[in-house]
């Protein structure tokens, strides 16, 4: 004979303190857990969204992000040259050269010190025509050979002295804000930009750091790519995908956080299966009488064990349920942090999905068994007639 389902439900609130008590430690285990995937994603999600399925990024090949490259403005030329590359209604190829540069700007009350690194990005004409996603939301995008600066979104709202009709200086200039744009949720909020031609000739660089550019069809990319490594003026330089870049960009950074994230996951999962083991042990010790009448009504040891496990599978996935349900407010917040490939300031915030809800249901119930199979395996052992005695 089985028990029926029902049994399981109505015991649990027979001790409405432990439960609840142990509901609350898995909540908090999975709120980590949820919230780290949640986290990790997010970065990902920022830094894809900052490509384009349209756009190809071109890099020196020994450098694994934009501000390590190079590009000589020969190189540059011949890059612009390409068949492949779509054109403008001007007839002139849609390309933009880039160079990328760091300085360090003060968070809104932080000690004077504690300085960030913030990302300036150096543009051409047609950096703004290849992100589509970059919208000026107040002031006016920069005119090209002036020392104007347009500042992301993510930016304005944490770094002080960044309102528009401010001033930044760095490279021996004064650098007038004159417009703040949005991005979305991509990885161009958290840049400044800028003229690259006024940005090389104030830090005299001689290159550039990247070009990117529209391909005519998604198709070309594989040609493309095929003259980048049989050209001998190019075979120096690679060509990705713009997502795939930013998609290995994001695996440092969101390795770290979903490691690091697990480890305290894993350390305070212990304590959540200690306490529902005390739970359960606690259980099965307040009801010999009745695991022994049970026994005598012809339930086998494994309804008796399906019982008790069934009510600890149901503490943990009540307890992972208001933990996801925690979690998910997260995605309202956005955070910042240095991104490990370019150093600088990057701003994310936290994205779930269906596959991290169903990982983290299957976490909360591995938890739930295994602090409830031993207790339960203790209550299916029970001798009826020492049950039925310690009446």
């Amino acid at each position: 004979m089985k028990i029926p389902l029902s049994y399981s439900f109505r015991s649990l609130w027979t001790r409405k303190l432990t439960t609840f008590l142990t509901i609350l430690g898995v909540a908090l285990v999975v709120f980590v857990f949820a919230a780290v995937l949640m986290l990790a994603n997010g970065v990902r999600d920022t830094l894809v969204a900052t490509g384009s399925d349209d756009n190809a990024i071109v890099l020196r090949k020994s450098a694994e992000s934009e501000t390590l490259s190079i590009i000589t403005f020969d190189a540059a030329d011949i890059i612009g040259t390409q068949p492949e590359i779509a054109v403008g209604a001007d007839g002139k190829p849609l390309m933009t050269k880039e160079v990328l540069t760091i300085i360090n700007m003060m968070k809104h009350g932080a000690n004077p010190n504690d300085l960030s690194n913030v990302t300036v990005r150096g543009v051409s004409p047609d950096g703004v025509v290849l992100r589509p996603q970059v919208k000026i939301t107040s002031g006016r995008m920069f005119n090209f050979g002036s020392s104007e600066l347009i500042i992301g979104n993510e930016i304005a709202d944490r770094f002080d002295g960044t309102g528009i009709g401010q001033s930044i200086k760095f490279a021996g200039r004064e650098w007038k804000i004159v417009g703040h744009f949005d991005a979305g949720r991509s990885g161009f909020a958290s840049n400044i930009w800028g003229d690259k031609d006024q940005i090389l000739q104030a830090f005299n660089r001689q290159a550039f750091s990247s070009i990117v550019i529209k391909l005519k069809n998604k198709d070309d990319f594989a040609a493309l790519s095929a003259k980048f490594e049989s050209d001998p003026r190019l075979n120096d330089l690679k060509v990705l995908r713009e997502k795939d870049f930013y998609a290995a960009q994001s695996e440092t950074l969101g390795n770290f956080i979903r490691i690091l994230g697990l480890v305290i996951t894993i350390i305070f999962s212990f304590g959540a299966m200690i306490g529902a083991m005390i739970t359960m042990y606690a259980a099965v010790a307040n009801r010999t009488v009745e695991i022994g009448t049970l026994r005598a009504l012809g339930f086998q040891r494994r309804s008796v064990l399906s019982a008790f496990l069934i009510e600890s599978l149901l503490i943990s996935l009540i307890g992972g349920g208001v933990g996801l349900v925690l979690a998910s407010m997260m995605s309202l917040v956005t955070i910042s942090t240095t991104d490990f490939s370019s150093f600088s300031e990057i701003a994310f915030g936290f994205s779930i999905t269906g596959g991290i809800i169903l990982g983290t249901l299957i976490f909360a119930l591995v938890m739930g068994f295994v602090g409830g199979f031993l207790p339960s395996f203790r209550a299916a052992r029970l001798d009826i007639v020492n049950a039925l005695r310690s009446s």
